[in-house]
């Protein structure tokens, strides 16, 4: 066991470190440079033409390595898979954004629709060839489970599609669903250890991959992770919380998906219902707290240490 948590992690650390000096180098050639927005805030303009699609780079890793053990662990396979087929959609977007200078990406039904194909065969799978139950785990209340029958298929729709676009909504600043990620990644690989879900080689390849990845991640960036990384988290956090009946933990755990999607929406109504008026200076949230003057790397630092707390608060919940 403490040599394939070893092993995962080093090994998918290693080929993210190996593979950023020459795939970065190839995203600049392909000129996949990102554009920021001109009403954020102005220290984003100088990160103009930073090349994304990043992802790419944990998402090969987080492949590889968890291919190497899926004979032993077939558990993987699920949450494999989700995280690709999120990541696959986020390529996409990302491919007609930045190479084909369609400045829209995928449209919004298109983008939405490939999510509730994605998520509807996962949750084949997950009916069809396991013994997952929807049933979901209530934090500090042990053995007892929430199961709303039929609607339990509606609610796995919502919290998969919401954490999905919530990771989406967090990669806005230089490192920061890379670190709350990893933080996240490593709460579920210490649950999977500890309950013997089967599921920790590819829980720490996420591990080691996004270490890696934020090498090259960290402020200032020289690589962004684009819609093909940011999707593909949120595919894997999702993945893994259904796997080990854990969806309501996702609320502690992953508190800054959480306040970052719900900081969108929020200004999205009350905007439209005021006539114009906001409640933050700008959404997701991140932006808020930059265009009240903290650093990009504070804002980074506190998310993260907010996450690192809730994740020791879900370990006692567990």
């Amino acid at each position: 066991m403490n040599g394939t948590v070893l092993l995962s992690v080093m090994l998918s650390f290693a080929i993210s470190v190996v593979l950023g000096p020459l795939v970065i180098p190839f995203l600049k050639r392909l000129k996949v440079g990102q554009t920021e927005r001109t009403e954020g805030p102005e220290s984003h303009l100088k990160k103009n033409g930073t090349p994304t699609m990043g992802g790419i780079l944990f998402l090969i890793s987080v492949m590889a390595t968890s291919l190497l053990f899926v004979k032993d662990y077939p558990r993987i396979v699920p949450i494999l898979f989700l995280t690709l087929g999120f990541g696959l959609i986020g390529f996409l977007d990302d491919y007609i954004k930045v190479v084909l200078k369609r400045s829209m990406g995928l449209r919004a039904w298109q983008k939405f629709a490939l999510q509730i194909v994605v998520t509807g065969i996962f949750l084949f799978y997950l009916q069809r060839y396991t013994d997952v139950s929807l049933a979901m785990k209530v934090p500090f209340m042990e053995g007892v489970y929430l199961d709303f029958g039929w609607f339990n298929i509606p609610i796995f729709f919502f919290i998969v599609l919401g954490v999905v676009n919530g990771t989406n909504f967090t990669d806005g600043l230089d490192g920061l669903a890379s670190s709350v990620t990893v933080l996240v990644a490593t709460f579920f690989t210490v649950v999977a250890i500890g309950t013997g879900s089967g599921i920790e080689p590819i829980t720490c390849a996420v591990v080691g991959a996004l270490l890696g990845f934020l090498l090259f991640n960290v402020h200032p960036a020289s690589v962004f992770m684009g819609d093909t990384g940011s999707l593909a988290l949120g595919g894997f956090v999702a993945a893994t919380a259904y796997m080990m009946q854990m969806p309501i933990y996702i609320a502690i755990v992953g508190f800054v998906y959480l306040m970052e999607v719900v900081s969108v929406i929020l200004q999205v109504s009350y905007f439209k219902m005021t006539g114009g008026k906001r409640i933050f200076k700008m959404a997701p949230i991140h932006h808020h707290f930059e265009l009240c003057g903290w650093s990009e790397t504070r804002v980074v630092a506190v998310f993260s240490i907010v996450t690192a707390l809730l994740c020791l608060v879900a370990l006692m919940a567990v």
